[in-house]
């Protein structure tokens, strides 16, 4: 991260009073400090972020990452997962404020937002470097998507009802055939995501490993499995009547999928700085949003 930090941009739902309410006071507090705000253009902010105080500029949203030193997500993981994709390629850090529900990513509480801040601009968070997904899309027209993911990339049916069929290669060897609603592939980030509740284990976030979890299965010996985080993983969606599958990364659409047309994730060459609070701890937090030891007293 550039020090000092001279331009900082602010990503969130600005329509929601909660994000509304920290976003004012962030802007209040980075008048103070001299550092300019950038936000989206495509931004619905009304007048929330109205602050004559503060100097703020609405530029493009693909802008947003390569003009800042510091990137401020407030709201939930789908936040901070949306501006993740604004920095991915530009190296800027990002720290999460949580005015969402679980927050696994947004670790950030508003009662501590301020002086989180204050250490960010200063240089004296906790930096976490987390692996990026990248995930290409060959269609039999010869159509290519491309698209980068720091939690999962998701193949899922488009049509309700409709069960998809499809293969699965990891490195190139063949592992199944599925019958099911899709599969999550996800990165040891994302392992407390989608993947979670089609049944996969949850992955300390620095190893490297990846789940592939099937979703809802029509065999249940199919399982989630974990391999190496350097893993090219491929998948073929094969001839049924009326077959269509949707991909997405991170939520975001990736595109649609028919029969021969392949999916491919592999790790990606960028990765993501989070930024967390001094003293920070992966198992605190699981204890926190799962609510595990009850009853006990914290060690």
């Amino acid at each position: 991260m550039a020090l000092p930090v001279r331009t900082c941009a602010l990503v969130g739902r600005f329509t929601d009073s909660r994000v509304a309410e920290s976003a004012h006071a962030l802007l209040a507090h980075l008048a103070t400090r001299q550092v300019a705000v950038l936000v989206s253009e495509a931004a619905a902010v009304g007048d929330t972020l109205a602050d004559p105080a503060a100097a703020t500029l609405r530029v493009p949203e693909a802008e947003l990452g390569r003009r800042a030193d510091l990137m401020i997500a407030v709201g939930g993981d789908g936040t901070l997962l949306y501006a993740a994709g604004l920095v991915a390629r530009h190296g800027v850090p990002l720290l999460g404020i949580n005015r969402g529900r679980l927050g696994f990513l947004t670790d950030v509480m508003p009662q501590d937002m301020l002086g989180c801040v204050d250490a960010a601009l200063e240089g004296r968070l906790e930096a976490d470097e987390r692996p990026l997904l990248a995930a290409c899309l060959r269609q039999s027209g010869g159509a290519v998507a491309e698209a980068l993911a720091l939690n999962d990339v998701v193949l899922q049916k488009l049509a309700t009802g409709r069960m998809l069929d499809f293969e699965t290669r990891v490195d190139g060897r063949y592992v199944n055939t599925h019958a099911g609603d899709g599969i999550v592939v996800a990165s040891a980030t994302g392992s407390t995501a989608y993947a979670l509740s089609c049944g996969g284990p949850i992955i300390e976030p620095h190893l490297d490993a990846l789940v592939l979890a099937p979703i809802c299965p029509h065999t249940l010996s199919d399982r989630p499995i974990v391999v190496s985080a350097s893993a090219v993983v491929q998948f073929e969606l094969l001839q049924r009547p009326d077959t269509r599958a949707q991909v997405t990364c991170d939520g975001a659409i990736l595109g649609e999928m028919a029969p021969g047309d392949r999916l491919e994730v592999k790790p990606a060459g960028e990765r993501i700085t989070l930024l967390h609070p001094s003293g920070h701890d992966y198992f605190r937090l699981l204890r926190s949003k799962l609510h595990w030891g009850r009853g006990n007293a914290e060690r």
